[in-house]
């Protein structure tokens, strides 16, 4: 399929017809990086730290969010006003 590159307010860019974006799964982020002369278009991988949040969340729920070292103070902290 070829795509005419139109000019978009100061950018140009390429229209993707809908049954294509319908097909690939994508919606409203895509990632887009050259490789070995071509763009690629993908869906997003996940983002760093995704889940971290529900995951702890769960891990407190169970009770199973103790320290694993124990508390142990630094020298001096008794002298700490919080």
């Amino acid at each position: 399929m070829k795509a005419t590159i139109r000019k978009m307010g100061n950018s140009q860019g390429v229209l993707i017809p809908k049954p294509i974006l319908a097909q690939l799964g994508l919606e409203d982020e895509v990632e887009m990086e050259v490789e070995n002369d071509a763009l690629v278009i993908r869906r997003p991988r996940n983002k760093p730290r995704h889940g971290w949040a529900e995951a702890s969340k769960a891990i407190a729920e169970a009770g199973d969010d103790t320290l694993v070292l124990g508390d142990f103070p630094n020298a001096g902290d008794e002298d700490l006003k919080w």
